[in-house]
């Protein structure tokens, strides 16, 4: 084992026992669990989408459900994906920017084996929030419906990223909320599925400044250097 592969596979047990033991120190409640439990109770798959700065909390509180999640094939997404490997879930690798087809087929085979499925939209580098098309395709070709996942802190340390990963703080309290689910046509075009994208880039973005107090600051930071 060289020294890379000794840091991707410390960073993925150290990963584990971090947010285990970090993890009981936050109070969690969950909004809208209908959206979901009621494919879950007909064993039928989903498409998660998720802002990429709030990976964190959601790696712990959907550990071991199998869940799918495309990472990118990049370096970085080599210490996200031993992370998440070690909270039961499993990675098709690609991105929208580099390996693309071979994460859909990764996401694919998935689908076929009824797995859930996890995308972040505006990863894997940014523009933050901006919701790019994978996704969409996934749900068009599996038939998956699309849940977009929310999450709020009202303490939480950001951290100077492209996408300003959020650590919730200890004894903070944390929201999950599941909106409603969309589905997109078999014989969707382009047009529709970026109107769908659209649907969902406002719906995340604006539970992510209703749900987070910092967001707003964040935004308007964001803006100045642009």
């Amino acid at each position: 084992m060289n020294n890379r592969e000794i840091k991707f596979w410390a960073s993925g047990y150290l990963g584990r026992v971090l947010l285990g033991s970090y993890f009981p120190f936050v109070r969690c409640t969950k909004e809208g669990t209908e959206n979901l439990e009621q494919f879950r109770q007909k064993g039928q798959g989903v498409i998660f989408v998720f802002w990429h700065s709030y990976l964190l909390p959601l790696v712990h509180y959907h550990r071991n459900e199998g869940i799918v999640v495309l990472v990118s094939e990049h370096s970085d997404g080599e210490y996200i994906a031993r992370v998440i490997r070690q909270h039961g879930f499993d990675t098709a690798r690609g991105s929208s920017t580099r390996g693309g087809v071979k994460g859909l087929r990764g996401i694919l085979r998935a689908a076929k084996q009824n797995k859930d499925l996890g995308f972040t939209p505006d990863g894997p580098r940014g523009p933050r929030q901006e919701f790019k098309l994978g996704a969409i395709v996934a749900a068009r070709l599996t038939g998956y419906p699309l849940i977009p996942l929310m999450v709020g802190a009202d303490r939480a340390w950001y951290l100077n990223s492209w996408d300003r990963f959020m650590i919730p703080k200890p004894f903070c309290s944390l929201r999950l909320r599941y909106g409603p689910p969309r589905w997109v046509d078999r014989d969707a075009s382009q047009e529709e599925m970026a109107a769908v994208a659209r649907d969902l880039e406002q719906e995340l973005r604006e539970a992510a400044l209703e749900l987070n107090p910092a967001e707003a600051q964040i935004r308007e930071g964001l803006h100045e250097q642009g």
